[in-house]
């Protein structure tokens, strides 16, 4: 046989007002007070009638202990609050409207108050495997609120805890589901992939977060880093793609220059160039441009043939 699950939804509700009902309480609790004294007294006379005397008595009585039952029914809401109303068990419906309230004196008083402030998860740094395989370490920061109260209290058994670990698990896919850097072509990464990583990671977010009621506003990753036993050695691979890197554009450059150079003086006649003075011209040419250190020039007195 299937199971449906039932999912609940917030039914807002109004409550009545809690300083007319206040008044109405206070001036029934007092109404009754005076009809049981007044019962007293007319026992009290021997001339009273003694069945009048036990009916304002015993109202008295009735009136004053339903009086208190009714004042237990007042409760207040601060803003950003919102209150459930359980009645033996079963859901009646959330009071989201701040201020001083009235409701059912039965409805259950535990536990029916929830936040729907924003708030911060901070994420401890956990240590997992890229795309790639490598370990990494990682952390996030999600802000979040409840906007269905009903979810959010009856579809998980505590939201805040499934938030916490709900959001852990999705921190954890998405560095399994990125290569921390240097992915393929067009490839994004965690290390470069900006926006559109953390947009993944809140849409995964609200996916897993949606069945308790809770909107994800944002999700920033707070600490990114590969993970201690191959930090070393990451960081050595990354310097030599960045000397690699800047040798290739260094080359380039060069080399753009010295054709410009030949260029020029054989356009403006300055000097005639034979294969053999080229090849020693671009020789020198790259060794002064692309040397990491000073070059100290050498002064030809001769020919390049002696």
């Amino acid at each position: 046989m299937d199971h449906k699950e039932i999912v609940h939804k917030d039914r807002v509700v109004n409550a009545a007002n809690g300083w007319l009902m206040l008044a109405l309480n206070l001036g029934l609790l007092l109404g009754s007070i005076a009809c049981k004294i007044t019962g007293i007294v007319i026992l009290a006379d021997r001339g009273g009638s003694k069945a009048l005397g036990f009916v304002l008595l015993f109202g008295g009585i009735l009136g004053v202990v339903f009086s208190i039952i009714m004042l237990v029914g007042h409760f207040t809401l601060q803003p950003n609050e919102g209150r459930i109303q359980v009645l033996f068990g079963a859901y009646q419906g959330t009071v989201l409207k701040s201020g001083f309230h009235w409701a059912n004196p039965f409805y259950s008083k535990t536990d029916v108050k929830v936040s729907i402030r924003t708030r911060n998860f901070q994420s401890d740094v956990i240590k997992v495997n890229d795309k790639k395989g490598n370990p990494i370490e990682i952390a996030a920061v999600i802000v979040w609120r409840v906007a269905d109260l009903a979810m959010a209290k009856f579809d998980v058994d505590n939201y805040t805890s499934y938030v916490r670990v709900q959001s852990e698990s999705a921190v954890r896919h998405l560095a399994s589901s990125f290569a921390y850097d240097h992915g393929e072509e067009n490839e994004v990464t965690l290390r470069e992939g900006g926006n559109e990583v953390l947009s993944a990671l809140r849409v995964e977010l609200q996916e897993r977060l949606e069945k308790a009621g809770v909107v994800v506003d944002e999700a920033r990753i707070t600490h990114l880093a590969y993970a201690q036993e191959i930090a070393q050695a990451m960081l050595k691979r990354q310097q030599a793609e960045a000397v690699i890197a800047a040798r290739t554009k260094i080359v380039h450059g060069a080399v753009t220059m010295v054709d410009q150079a030949l260029t020029e003086l054989s356009e403006k006649g300055v000097v005639e160039f034979d294969e053999d003075k080229k090849a020693t011209m671009v020789s020198n040419l790259l060794v002064v441009l692309c040397g990491e250190n000073d070059v100290s020039p050498v002064i030809n007195t001769g020919t390049l043939y002696q």
